[in-house]
């Protein structure tokens, strides 16, 4: 007997990304993020601790289509420190961020930035510098 797939999966899978601010003490000065995509630009966004950014995507199962549009490219500055880093990228993201959820997030702290596809296991997957 054969297992229909969801209907998204035909076209597409719909994931949810969210970069948070996760310093502990930099009230006076917000962490600065800018993400876009090959066709999306979201703009910056100054976020005080504990604020977040948040936004979702659908990915592509058509092989004429290009998944540029679904690698989202975020420039992250806190103070002297910057940083550059896909908040989701496709061959990475499609499949540990696929699991009930569908969730990719960010946890951007002092010493680097944290993974997790479920918010409460946390993963730190690379520093600032």
């Amino acid at each position: 007997m054969s297992v229909l797939q969801p209907v998204e999966d035909l076209y597409g899978i719909k994931y949810d990304v969210r970069v948070i601010n996760g310093f502990t003490n930099n009230s006076s000065l917000p962490l600065v993020i800018w993400c876009s995509s090959g066709d999306s630009d979201l703009g910056g966004r100054a976020l005080q601790e504990g604020d977040d950014f948040s936004w979702s995507l659908t990915t592509t199962n058509f092989f004429w289509e290009s998944s540029n549009s679904s690698n989202f490219l975020c420039t992250v500055k806190w103070d002297a420190k910057r940083k550059r880093f896909y908040a989701f990228n496709v061959p990475r993201d499609s499949s540990r961020c696929y699991n009930p959820f569908r969730k990719c997030s960010w946890l951007v702290k002092e010493d680097g930035f944290y993974f997790s596809n479920d918010e409460v296991n946390w993963k730190k997957d690379f520093s600032w510098f």
